[in-house]
């Protein structure tokens, strides 16, 4: 015997059970992936989830391949005149004459104090080198749900803002320099009043700012003026 089941169709009696589980199974699937789509995802390393963004680092390629020229230099230098030291051969004059000198020349002599400040300079320098980031020239963007970091130039930000202002009526020439703290503007106004004319700066520059999309929006630093006669 088999029963109805709907309009025109049938169903083999010990077939509800197995249908009803697996319908049972899909309804369980797709509550769990309702329920992963809105979980908040895990962050990356050094990322705390809030959308900040750190400051993009800087190979060093430069300093790093002057430091390791120069300290390859100098230890195949020495270690080959050890080496020939070692097998009975007299030392370089360099070696002899630094030796005479540092066993002669007091600690205050001007030359050793020069030598040992300008020594303390380049390792302070490599230390700053390390430890700070670089790349002052690209700002770091905001995070975006799809975990994309992305930087911008500051000339190009520059150049974006620099076209926002030409738009306000009234300016004649404009000039931007964005950092990474300030956006300072220089803009010439040939007619309209300057403190309408600034105004106007002021809220097309804080959108500009904000359509950036920068991590850390630099604050706005208008100037306007007339142009020079003659």
């Amino acid at each position: 015997m088999s029963e109805p089941v709907g309009e025109g169709t049938e169903r083999a009696p010990g077939e509800s059970g197995a249908h009803g589980a697996v319908r049972a199974d899909l309804l369980e699937l797709d509550q769990s992936a309702s329920a992963a789509r809105y979980e908040p995802r895990p962050t990356l390393d050094g990322d705390e989830g809030d959308g900040k963004s750190r400051r993009f680092w800087s190979w060093r390629r430069i300093p790093a391949a002057v430091v390791a020229a120069v300290l390859l230099g100098a230890s195949a230098l020495t270690l080959y005149d050890v080496a020939a030291v070692r097998a009975e051969h007299p030392a370089m004059y360099w070696r002899r004459w630094l030796a005479a000198r540092l066993a002669t020349e007091p600690l205050d002599n001007t030359w050793v104090l020069v030598g040992s400040g300008v020594a303390a300079a380049v390792g302070l320098w490599l230390i700053v080198l390390a430890l700070t980031p670089g790349l002052r020239q690209v700002l770091p963007m905001r995070r975006t749900p799809t975990r994309v970091r992305a930087g911008l130039d500051r000339e190009a930000a520059a150049l974006s803002l620099r076209d926002r202002a030409l738009e306000v009526s009234g300016v004649r020439s404009v000039r931007v320099r964005a950092r990474r703290s300030k956006v300072r503007v220089r803009a010439v106004s040939h007619f309209r009043e300057l403190d309408d004319v600034r105004a106007d700066l002021d809220t097309a520059l804080a959108a500009g700012i904000g359509d950036l999309g920068l991590d850390r929006p630099p604050a706005l630093s208008v100037h306007v003026r007339r142009p020079k006669k003659g």
